[in-house]
């Protein structure tokens, strides 16, 4: 998956890809939950080595990602839901099935997750880095405290910095492919950073040390997207 092809990609109209295009401004778009068009990676599957490998990202992306999108389209087809936006359909998530919460967190969640990713070192805006040292007083702890939540996290499941209603920042987890955007999670807020912690996105090339995966995430951290997040959410 070729960077330009990203950039084609989201270069089309909205129709044709209508969430990818907009998150990245953290902004859930005005349209459909989910397009029938799965989404291309912003970068090579070997773009992220070695923070994370080639194979564990073809596979995250193609088998993982790609059956959430698939199973998601099933869920809703020929229901209200499909033509909810998404930030509705998470706000009432309790009012659904399972398989809509499940397949719809999974979709949305990977979304974010390869947006918070990049090869190229970036750095927090004035800001988010305002707005890190005011919830946590410095971005070490901030960083200790969302490591502690991702390795802390029992079973598959996601850490987050999320902001709340407030604009103040704060970390919390979810299991399985909850997010903050649910009705059914204890803090609710926009997610800004995720970090994926299920098995899948790391034992390929860490098996049990999740907490190596967890240290070595803050190598790929597109700083510069999860900025965006915050100053447009």
């Amino acid at each position: 998956m070729k960077r330009r092809n990203f950039i084609a990609l989201v270069g089309t109209s909205l129709a044709a890809a209508p969430l990818w295009a907009n998150s990245m401004t953290s902004k859930l778009p005005p349209q459909k939950a989910i397009d029938s068009v799965f989404p291309e990676l912003p970068y090579a599957y070997d773009a992220l080595e070695p923070t994370i490998d080639a194979k564990t990202m073809e596979i995250h992306y193609t088998k993982h990602h790609k059956a959430y999108h698939t199973n998601f389209l099933a869920a809703i087809n020929d229901t209200p839901a499909a033509s909810m936006e998404l930030k509705d359909l998470f706000a009432g998530i309790s009012k659904f099935p399972a398989p809509v919460r499940n397949n719809g967190g999974g979709y949305y969640n990977h979304m974010l997750f390869w947006e918070n990713l990049s090869p190229a070192k970036t750095n927090p805006s004035s800001a988010l880095s305002a707005a890190i040292d005011k919830s946590f007083g410095t971005m070490d702890k901030f960083k200790e405290e969302f490591a502690n939540a991702a390795k802390k996290q029992f079973g598959s499941g996601w850490a987050w910095l999320v902001a709340g209603k407030d604009g103040q920042v704060f970390v919390c987890s979810t299991p399985n492919q909850d997010n903050p955007l649910m009705d059914i999670v204890e803090k609710k807020g926009t997610p800004l950073l995720c970090l994926d912690v299920w098995e899948h996105a790391y034992y390929l090339h860490y098996q049990n040390r999740r907490a190596e995966y967890v240290d070595n995430f803050w190598n790929v951290v597109n700083w510069e997207t999860v900025s965006k997040r915050y100053e447009n959410r």
